[in-house]
């Protein structure tokens, strides 16, 4: 397994279908991770994200202050981490540490994070208070990805080919997720 750069051209693919992701920050020091079921592709040139966070998250501040963002695609072998971090900091504060959560830093940058995901996309945000306060949507640039190449090669991604463990994950409620199925392939397209 190698977690590879992934060309900003085709990043947007990482999360083009729709999966549960988790987004890190970090400002004076203090890391954190959230679960969001919420986050969807913007724009192509240069790629942007949107993400919805809650005013009452731990996580939203670290954002605001440091003007940057990652987001991470878990694996269904994650889905009860992605479950624990949807629980907030500010009523458990110790979650990072009681669920053995492990960061680490791509080279350049000072955004954690989550080892094992399947894809990470690393975003400067481009702030737009007004959707923030009114819609908590905050709108990030992209200015890195990187992917699991047993998963994600060459701008695809390889889900016929590998464990359902490595697929990623789509949740609906209540601790119900459905993960990646089969791909479907009519011959067209870009």
């Amino acid at each position: 397994m190698s977690i590879l750069p992934v060309p900003l051209e085709k990043c947007l693919r990482l999360i083009n279908h729709g999966p549960t992701v988790m987004v890190s920050s970090k400002h004076d020091g203090i890391e954190n991770v959230m679960s969001v079921a919420w986050a969807c592709a913007l724009d192509f040139l240069p790629p942007k994200v949107t993400i919805v966070i809650d005013k009452s998250t731990f996580t939203r501040p670290l954002i605001e202050k440091s003007g940057y963002f990652a987001i991470q695609v878990p694996m269904a072998y994650q889905a009860e981490t992605v479950i624990a971090m949807g629980d907030s900091r500010y009523q458990h504060p110790d979650k990072l540490t009681q669920h053995n959560i492990e960061f680490f830093y791509p080279e350049g940058f000072d955004i954690p994070l989550v080892k094992g995901c399947v894809a990470y996309l690393v975003c400067k945000l481009i702030p737009e208070p007004h959707n923030q306060q009114c819609y908590d949507l905050f709108i990030g640039e992209v200015i890195a990805a990187f992917a699991d190449d047993r998963v994600f090669k060459d701008g695809h991604w390889l889900f016929d080919q590998v464990d359902n463990n490595l697929k990623t994950l789509h949740y609906i409620a209540r601790g119900k997720f459905y993960i990646t199925g089969q791909g479907l392939d009519i011959g067209r397209g870009p």
